[in-house]
């Protein structure tokens, strides 16, 4: 906790006082200490609820009070906080580029210690919050992609399900055409991917070993290339319509206007509480993300989600707790209790997930919660967030056929070179 020079005894010994406690003197008389927690929807994102539930219980003295912010909006939301020394005590950090500018600009307490009090082969996504040696953020939950799947549609077209478990990218297009049926409002596509740049881009990267921040980005042109084709043939519902209309990958898979979806593993959380609420009937499971080849490895893309501490917070110490807890065994069982996949990778913690009611359980789906490499879904530098701009534009760009593929992978090359550097 920061404080102004005191230059009398008094004051000095009353500031150790304040220090010492976490927090004021008429808190301490009022009741419990309040931290404010900046997340987004927090009526629809299920691990927010119970992280905050578990760690009021373990820290009584200790509220959290929620400050909920549209998803669409919490990146920009937040940095205009922080550009205006708003005080609210934890950020979420949504994806590891808005963390890199936060942490290199100095608006995150430095939680290096904190950090290297936890087990980096058991914490997925640990080292992707390290700038220059320092930590400034815990990772509480980890996504990666994967397969979802209609277990109905795949039924009705004589697909068996283990064949989904060592699908290839070539393989995933023939079956996702052979799904494709119908026509207008009753059409079925034979798969969804939504309109983020990652289903492709990061997918290549991934798989390739490809660079995303490197300039040269003819390693996209085989994905960009099937991706392309089955949207052309129709076995994919038009980038542009899916912009246009706002389409929700929910909306799609969950409605069974979809056969198959590429997602991360933050939408079973979704789809177990809809099916918990009578809000879709579509029965699903998960395989793991389609390869390059079918060796039998599992190569995906993910990022991790991590809360950090605001350097105008006044009640570091609190947040600072809160932080810790979500980060723990205690914080990942009570993540993975709620569908989502903790930071905190053990059998333990995966037997709890598997014993939801709901969650798929069978061999495919044990595979793809347990992927052989999950590569980040960007890496961490002060140039992500700018090649990530450039990268979306000209995403859009080719899958609007408003550049061909190769004059578009051209121009990205060109623009990182040249705007970037």
């Amino acid at each position: 906790m920061r404080r102004h020079l005191v230059t009398t005894l008094a004051g000095a010994a009353a500031l150790a006082l304040l220090t010492a406690c976490g927090g004021s003197a008429q808190q301490a008389a009022d009741g419990p200490q309040t931290i404010k927690v900046a997340l987004w929807n927090y009526a629809t994102t299920p691990e927010f609820k119970a992280i905050i539930d578990g760690f009021q219980q373990a820290n009584p003295e200790i509220k959290v009070e929620p400050v909920d912010i549209l998803a669409d909006d919490y990146a920009e939301k937040v940095t205009t906080m922080l550009a205006g020394g708003d005080t609210t005590d934890v950020l979420t950090m949504k994806n590891v580029i808005d963390y890199s500018r936060f942490g290199t600009r100095g608006q995150l307490l430095p939680l290096t210690d904190e950090a290297k009090k936890l087990d980096q082969a058991k914490y997925s996504g640990l080292k992707s919050y390290e700038l220059e040696g320092k930590y400034f953020a815990l990772p509480y939950r980890q996504d990666f992609w994967v397969l979802y799947y209609n277990k109905t549609l795949l039924k009705q077209a004589g697909v068996p399900e283990s064949k989904l478990q060592n699908l290839t990218w070539a393989d995933y297009a023939t079956l996702a055409k052979s799904l494709t049926k119908g026509d207008g409002a009753s059409k079925v596509y034979g798969a969804y991917q939504h309109t983020w740049r990652s289903i492709v881009q990061a997918t290549a990267a991934a798989q390739t070993g490809g660079d995303l921040l490197g300039g040269d980005y003819g390693f996209l042109k085989d994905q960009y290339a099937m991706t392309l084709g089955l949207q052309q043939n129709g076995t994919l519902l038009p980038w542009a319509t899916a912009s246009s209309q706002k389409i929700s990958y929910n909306t799609m898979f969950s409605t069974g206007k979809a056969a198959l979806l590429p997602m991360g593993t933050w939408y079973a959380a979704t789809l177990l509480a809809d099916t918990k609420a009578g809000k879709s009937k579509v029965e699903w499971g998960v395989a793991p993300l389609p390869q390059r080849a079918a060796d039998g490895k599992v190569t995906t893309f993910g990022s991790p989600t991590a809360f950090a501490v605001n350097k105008n917070s006044k009640h570091s110490e609190a947040a600072k707790k809160f932080v810790e807890w979500a980060s723990s065994e205690a914080g990942a069982t009570a993540v993975a209790k709620a569908g989502v996949t903790p930071s905190l990778q053990s059998q333990q913690i995966l037997d709890t997930y598997f014993a939801l009611p709901g969650v798929p359980n069978g061999d495919v789906a044990k595979k793809a919660f347990k992927p052989d490499n999950v590569v980040l879904e960007m890496p961490v530098s002060d140039k992500s967030s700018d090649v990530d701009q450039i990268l979306t534009e000209e995403h859009e760009l080719i899958m609007t056929g408003q550049k061909s593929l190769d004059d578009g992978l051209a121009e990205m090359a060109k623009r990182v070179k040249n705007e970037v550097g």
